[in-house]
């Protein structure tokens, strides 16, 4: 399984990005059962944890982007979305598609984000 994550770039301070992932290789049911969610990592930080969606429909996010960015997934289109507004440098980071089924982890490739003050 893979994990397709898009959307990343470059944007000015304030401003908005959506992050985009999808699972290959994965029907509709296997996806609904999955956590999906995602992190990220700066430079000389260790990954961490930005949103996530449980699949009972719970979502949890770090305290950093409470209130700016909203995770959702589309379980008939096999998505996951991050929307992340009011963005700050602090979001800087390489943000990685992340996938939780049957207690085994699934990475994506990561997708560069870079907010300019």
């Amino acid at each position: 399984v893979q994990l397709q994550a898009s959307g990343g770039g470059l944007v000015q301070a304030g401003g908005s990005l959506r992050l985009s992932c999808k699972p290959s290789r994965i029907i509709t049911s296997t996806f609904w059962a999955s956590d999906m969610g995602w992190y990220r990592q700066a430079p000389g930080r260790q990954r961490g944890l930005v949103a996530l969606s449980i699949s009972g429909g719970e979502t949890n996010y770090a305290d950093s982007v409470k209130g700016r960015f909203t995770i959702t997934r589309d379980n008939a289109k096999k998505m996951v979305y991050l929307q992340m507004n009011s963005l700050n440098s602090e979001d800087t980071a390489v943000y990685y598609c992340y996938r939780r089924w049957q207690g085994t982890d699934y990475w994506g490739q990561g997708t560069q984000v870079t907010v300019s003050s």
